[in-house]
């Protein structure tokens, strides 16, 4: 298992630049917000994927803090964060608040999904 991908906390946007991988990554995040009925909107343009992503998610999270923070516990649960992965990934984006540091663990968290899923499903072949 040498060949695993070598994603982490700062290195997202590397994997950010294969219009598969980013496409795959956004139906994951999709599809861990729609479970809870939150709508995420994506207008597709590859160029800016992370910064809209983020942007959006930015948003959404900054809504729930306020008026809904269990739904937000829900997704975060979901999504697989845990306060360590929070505290970790501040380290590496100091100028990042409270919001964004959750928006950039969720695409963070979410693309390693699809990465695993990819090598894994390419190990069967």
């Amino acid at each position: 298992m040498s060949n695993l991908p070598d994603i982490r906390t700062g290195n997202v946007q590397v994997y950010l630049d294969k219009e598969e991988i980013i496409l795959e990554t956004i139906q994951q995040i999709l599809k861990d917000f729609g479970m809870f009925g939150v709508d995420i909107r994506y207008n597709g343009s590859i160029d800016n994927a992370y910064q809209e992503l983020h942007g959006q998610l930015v948003s959404q999270v900054d809504d729930m803090l306020a008026n809904r923070s269990e739904l937000l516990m829900s997704i975060l649960y979901q999504v697989d964060i845990s306060h360590h992965d929070l505290t970790r990934t501040q380290g590496f984006f100091p100028e990042y608040n409270q919001v964004e540091i959750i928006a950039h663990e969720i695409i963070f968290r979410d693309l390693k999904k699809v990465l695993f899923r990819r090598y894994f499903s390419s190990q069967g072949k």
